[in-house]
């Protein structure tokens, strides 16, 4: 690959088309509407410095984190035992693939008004949507793995006399561990989309309740910068969350 090809291809390449591609959008729709200004990459890149800078910021993110924690770990102990089940069992998975097919498609933020409802405002609607969001991935990703185990493997195990607790404990999960991390790294990224409208449910902090908040108080600076302060946290725990994917994978 010529040096050429190698500064193309590089990812900051991408960045800088991005930034150039977003600046052009933003002053041909500043003609039509100058409050547009405030979302100039360079503003809003500057507010976002600014913005890292202050504490209130840091509690939001943290009040949105604790939340998509415990959405995914209330997906993880629900959608790992059904992901087994359908991966070992022929018979449950022609029961169930319609419900969950169809269940999967229906968007979690049509459950809102229910969510309300049934929790009330506060932290456990967002946290029961984000649940619900992610266990598909964590269900398939962990059928999956069951499926794509070698036969060979299981028959070792039965002629051993295994039990299935054991067959389960040394064969299947460290087969599967693979597909899990995976399964957790979409469903990563599906809560961390699904997050911020959600908190959109009358609470007081958040991620998205700060979007609402700037949005309200007209200040379109933070706002801007908001937006960018989402992007980088999510790009930073998906990086994280592949490195790890990365270790467990090469171990």
């Amino acid at each position: 690959m010529t040096r050429t090809q190698n500064i193309v291809t590089h990812p900051l390449f991408g960045l800088l088309c991005l930034l150039i591609i977003w600046h052009i959008s933003i002053v041909i729709l500043t003609h039509y509407l100058p409050l547009a200004r405030a979302f100039l990459p360079l503003n809003a890149l500057t507010a976002s410095v600014q913005l890292l800078g202050e504490e209130s910021i840091w509690l939001h993110f943290f009040a949105s984190f604790k939340r998509i924690f415990l959405g995914l770990l209330i997906a993880f102990f629900i959608g790992i035992p059904i992901g087994l089940i359908v991966g070992v069992s022929q018979a449950f998975e022609r029961l169930t693939v319609g419900v969950f097919q169809f269940l999967r498609m229906i968007s979690p933020l049509s459950w809102m008004p229910i969510a309300v409802m049934i929790f009330g405002i506060g932290d456990l609607p967002i946290i029961a949507l984000i649940a619900f969001a992610c266990v598909w991935s964590l269900i398939i990703n962990t059928a999956q793995g069951v499926k794509n185990i070698d036969p060979a493997w299981l028959s070792l195990g039965k002629s051993m006399n295994a039990t299935k607790s054991e067959q389960l404990r040394h064969i299947i999960l460290p087969a599967v561990i693979g597909n899990i991390l995976t399964g957790l790294r979409l469903s990563l990224g599906v809560a961390w989309i699904v997050l911020v409208p959600c908190e959109m449910l009358g609470v007081s902090s958040g991620l998205g309740y700060f979007i609402l908040d700037t949005r309200d108080r007209l200040a379109y600076n933070e706002l801007a910068a908001a937006i960018v302060f989402i992007g980088l946290s999510g790009w930073a725990l998906d990086t994280i969350a592949r490195y790890i994917c990365k270790k467990f994978q090469a171990a």
